[in-house]
């Protein structure tokens, strides 16, 4: 049963009304990489000349300033609304972690205050006009999600990140279903993590299994957007906060993000 979408508060809808496409990423669970794909999704678009933002409503962990190398920085603003960092490729960027005194605070918030900041993030950050603006959910699908999916006017779709492994697709599973009752579109399921070639003897592993979001993405009839490989280089960028696709443009990750930016400009009728 497809649940009722309500009506999006006025606010959003007139601040968000200068962005063009909407792509909200998700994962069933953490540690997939989905923080990952969604910083280096932003800045593959922003490459390709596409004006691009990001941002960052995984309110207890916002781990999107340390991928982008933004740490330590803070939002200016007057009166209600407030500025978005600009980060790489001049990808406007917002994330609870520009708003602590310290990078490693914890947010102990309940969720009516997690949902108001939610709010904030979509109604009171000035995007402007922007081609794409790119979503990073927390992990799971608890009342973020559900808040999220609920705000956003006109969302494009959903892509789910999973790695190969059958208990982390088994959590893509979960999330699949919980955006088809808020009857939101799937864009597709990527596949982080497919496989990991050795670059002394050019042998590949697949070192979390094969297949089981392939057959997931066959049985709720959604597209298999492709697949992600493990590259150790992109765990020491991350942790130095420079985007993959900058540093290593022609590896094979980097190439894998171009074809998925190609697959997701095409659904989504991006010019």
């Amino acid at each position: 049963m497809t649940m009722a979408k309500p009506t999006v508060p006025p606010d959003i809808v007139e601040n968000m009304k200068g962005i063009k496409h909407k792509i909200v990423i998700l994962s069933g669970k953490g540690g997939v990489g989905k923080t990952t794909v969604a910083t280096n999704l932003a800045v593959s678009f922003a490459k390709r000349g596409k004006s691009a933002g990001i941002v960052d409503v995984d309110i207890y962990g916002p781990n999107v300033p340390k991928l982008l190398g933004l740490e330590g920085q803070h939002p200016t603003g007057d009166g209600e609304f407030i500025n978005p960092i600009i980060g790489p490729q001049n990808v406007k960027v917002m994330s609870m972690g520009f708003l602590l005194r310290k990078d490693d605070d914890a947010v102990a918030w309940r969720g009516p205050l997690v949902a108001k900041a939610i709010s904030q993030f979509l109604a009171n950050v000035r995007w402007g006009s922007l081609d794409v603006l790119v979503v990073d959910l927390p992990p799971g699908t608890g009342d973020e999600i559900l808040s999220i999916l609920q705000l956003i006017p006109e969302i494009d779709g959903v892509v789910i990140v999973s790695t190969p492994q059958e208990v982390a697709v088994l959590d893509a599973r979960r999330a699949i279903q919980l955006v088809e009752k808020m009857g939101v579109p799937i864009l597709g399921i990527v596949e982080n993590m497919s496989e990991f070639v050795c670059p002394k003897c050019g042998e590949s592993y697949k070192l979390f299994g094969e297949g089981a979001a392939k057959r997931a993405s066959v049985e709720y009839a959604i597209d298999h957007l492709g697949t992600l490989p493990l590259d150790p280089r992109v765990i020491t960028l991350s942790d130095e906060g420079t985007p993959f696709v900058i540093q290593e443009p022609d590896s094979n990750v980097a190439h894998a993000f171009s074809e998925l930016v190609d697959k997701l400009s095409a659904k989504t009728k991006m010019n």
